[in-house]
């Protein structure tokens, strides 16, 4: 299908695209996009990229479409219209659609890095990766997920008035994959009807602003009749009869309540949206206490995945004859395809409320029944999650208006407000997986949301007490929380949280939760309703749906990937990772030098398991003979030496039988790496011991100075039998390894950047998984 209009209009059952639609499908992608409310936005990009990779095959469009949107409550609506287009398209098959929130299969999106993808997600679930801090993601996966997102990615932000500190971090992340370079094109598309391009003008993508393409609608394009049934929908704006400040705030949400029943019409939405996920739940309990005949609805983004999805599924339904009441925040403002015909809205920043306008008589549907009224309520107090002086400008627009029609409308011209700046020190020293010794990592948070924004996820678990083996979160248990709510919730000292410590492999008490965390909550200290959300004052016990799920081995010591039903020798799969590396590498265009790099590193990743401690492992399984080396075995036992890592005698074998190779210190960075678990240092644990009998040698990661590897057959060669050294764990050069450990990958970050380092290191771990998964397919071998 060459004709775009065609494909449109097969993918939306509409007519026509818009012109804006028609020249993002056929021209160079923009950088900016400035379309309106209410004008198919998300149709137009998801549709465009569509056309580009699968009809029109443009070279300069990525094959994974990232999409950023600033609030939970908007992904499954986004997937869903994506899911129905793809399904009209016939192209179900050809493009995979994954949500990341956190709490999924670590692997589950990305095994197929060839294949066109659409990923959705939230700018804390998204952003936490692209800066290599994944939130509710292994941290073992981390590398996987930087890498896939910023090589071959097209991310597009949207509503970026939303954002806040994340919109910032967004052009920086730009300007170093500019800078930095990355593997494969990538690129970003920042969209919004309020933009202001000087809210991207950051330290380091300053310079590339002035040449930035933006595609707003054309004047021919506004004349459009449907356009103009739009940008002139009628909406009557006043100011509301209540006032939220110190005084009033006792009688606040029942005066709020009852203008809200007075002002309802039947068969239609009335829509009141609030700044506080705490002021909303009180409103809506307030309107029930009334039992009106409307439907109640209450949105916001402290949700649990299944209560969510039947929010949204309630939301797309017309409403009822005696009408809906939807009390939300500003979860509600960009994205959700609702429209309302009454319209109360607290004051908010003047870019934000011109989105909530956007909710009401949003196609111009009741301009020929006399149009929609939209309520604004001042705040004289209490005016988190914003800053007082972020409602000045907008004070002063209301009381000088009297209609919200968009057309109508002052432009938005406020500045951003002041964030922290990610500056490109702070993000290559991210590249460094590795907690520090006390367990923690560097706190991103500030560079992904405003304070005050959902910071932490949690889980409730029907239990007494958290035991070892108790399974990981599934995402659709998972709830994101405020850190001001979690104090909350905190503040009956009966109630306890626990986090996984991956180092000791066990559920953990704590007692100061910090952002990024998932916690596991007690169902019997309640804090949740099924139709508020996350409520911290909420006692009853918490009613918790667990579906069956094998637990994820995010620990140090762990090693399920080895612990396969079907036994592999070592030789055997080493040939197997090799020859799905080849294949990978074609498939994905990886540059030659990557090329060689990858399929080599896949060759020798694994000729560390012929260490006697992992081979002692392998032999737990009594029906493997000992005369073979094995890669697999049913043998679920821990090692002999509790943090033993055979990868990193897979890479001291290579470096020393490869003193003279030209991509030596890459491939061992490869190899070393393809599990996530060591990767930029090489270090004892802080409980690991020496042998007893040789106390000084040098260890590190359960390998000790002097270990011998036998001989390893290594595709059609011979690795002899090899004596590992460590002296590359210290700082300085040796005569005998050369330099560090430390020089040898500052000196590969310096050459090849983070996001190509990562992107090879990627492309051998899913070689890797593609293997071992093909290897346990009953009757076949090694199946590409």
């Amino acid at each position: 299908m060459s004709d775009y209009s065609a494909f449109f209009r097969q993918a939306t059952l509409l007519a026509e695209p818009f012109p804006y639609q028609q020249t993002l499908a056929q021209a160079a992608w923009p950088d900016f996009l400035e379309i309106p409310t209410g004008l198919g936005k998300t149709a137009a990009i998801i549709l465009a990229w569509l056309y580009k990779r699968q009809v029109a095959h443009d070279a300069d469009t990525p094959r994974r479409l990232v999409y950023c949107l600033p609030m939970r409550v908007l992904v499954e609506q986004t997937q869903a219209n994506i899911d129905s287009w793809l399904e009209r398209l016939n192209l179900q098959d050809q493009v995979n659609v994954h949500i990341l929130m956190g709490g999924e299969d670590g692997q589950s999106w990305v095994m197929q890095p060839e294949k066109d993808a659409i990923l959705i997600g939230t700018q804390d679930m998204l952003l936490s990766r692209a800066l290599m801090r994944g939130y509710g993601v292994s941290r073992y996966q981390w590398p996987v997920h930087f890498a896939l997102l910023h090589n071959e990615a097209l991310w597009v932000f949207d509503e970026v008035q939303l954002m806040g500190a994340g919109l910032s971090t967004s052009a920086q992340v730009e300007a170093f994959r500019r800078t930095l370079t990355t593997s494969v094109v990538t690129k970003s598309l920042w969209v919004s009807a309020t933009l202001n391009r000087d809210w991207l003008n950051t330290v380091d993508f300053a310079d590339y602003l002035p040449k930035a393409i933006s595609l707003p609608l054309s004047s021919a394009e506004q004349a459009l009749p449907e356009v103009q049934r739009r940008i002139k929908a009628i909406k009557r704006l006043s100011k509301a009869a209540c006032l939220l400040s110190t005084e009033t705030k006792k009688n606040y949400v029942a005066q709020l309540a009852e203008l809200v029943s007075q002002q309802h019409q039947l068969g239609t939405n009335s829509l009141v949206i609030v700044n506080r996920v705490e002021r909303a739940q009180q409103i809506y309990a307030q309107l029930k206490k009334q039992k009106p005949a409307a439907e109640l609805l209450l949105v916001h983004a402290r949700f649990r995945l299944q209560e969510r999805r039947q929010l949204n599924q309630r939301l797309q339904q017309v409403a009822p004859e005696a009408g809906r009441i939807i009390i939300a925040t500003q979860a509600i403002e960009a994205g959700v395809d609702i429209s309302s015909k009454t319209l109360f809205t607290e004051i908010a920043p003047w870019s934000s409320l011109v989105q909530r306008f956007g909710r009401c008589n949003r196609y111009g549907e009741y301009n020929q029944t006399g149009g929609a009224d939209i309520f604004w309520i001042d705040i004289e107090d209490d005016t988190l999650p914003y800053a007082p002086e972020d409602f000045a400008l907008s004070r002063s627009h209301l009381l000088s208006l009297e209609s919200a029609t968009p057309s109508e409308l002052p432009k938005v011209t406020t500045e951003q407000a002041i964030h922290p700046v990610l500056r490109k020190k702070d993000f290559l020293d991210l590249f460094n997986t590795d907690a520090d010794l006390s367990g923690f990592d560097t706190d991103i948070s500030p560079f992904i949301r405003d304070q005050g924004a959902a910071q932490l996820r949690v889980f409730w678990r029907d239990i007494e007490k958290p035991q070892t083996d108790e399974p990981q979160p599934l995402h659709s248990e998972l709830c994101p929380v405020s850190m001001g709510q979690i104090k909350d919730y905190f503040k009956d000292k009966e109630r306890a949280a626990f986090v996984w410590d991956g180092l000791a492999k066990t559920w953990k008490k704590i007692d100061q939760p910090f952002p990024g965390m998932t916690l596991l909550l007690l169902a019997r200290h309640g804090g949740y309703d099924l139709e508020s959300g996350f409520d911290p004052i909420k006692k009853p016990a918490m009613p918790v749906v667990l579906s069956e799920a094998a637990q994820s081995d995010d620990s140090f010591t762990g090693d399920q990937d080895s612990r396969k039903t079907k036994a592999i020798e070592l030789p055997a799969h080493l040939r197997h990772v090799f020859e799905h590396a080849q294949h990978l590498v074609e498939q994905v265009q990886a540059q030659a030098i990557g090329k060689h790099a990858v399929v080599t590193a896949a060759a020798w990743h694994d000729v560390g398991k012929s260490h006697k401690v992992f081979q002692h492992t392998m032999l737990q399984d009594e029906r493997l003979s000992d005369e073979k080396l094995w890669a697999k075995s049913a043998a679920n036992a821990g090692h002999q030496r509790r943090y033993f890592r055979h990868e990193l005698a897979s890479m001291l074998a290579w470096l020393i039988n490869n003193a003279e190779h030209p991509q030596r210190d890459l491939i061992a960075y490869l190899i070393v790496a393809h599990h996530g678990k060591v990767r930029l240092s090489i270090r004892a644990m802080p409980d690991e011991k020496p042998p007893k009998d040789k106390p000084h040698i040098l260890f590190a990661r359960g390998v000790y100075q002097g270990d011998r590897l036998p001989e390893v057959a290594i595709l059609d060669q011979i690795m002899p039998a090899t004596e590992l050294r460590l002296e590359l764990m210290q700082l300085g050069e040796t005569e005998v390894m050369g330099p560090s450990w430390t020089t040898r990958v500052q000196n590969l970050l310096r050459e090849y950047g983070p996001f190509e380092l990562a992107w090879y290191e990627t492309l051998v771990r899913i070689a890797d998984w593609r293997a071992s998964e093909a290897e346990q397919q009953e009757g076949t071998e090694n199946p590409l």
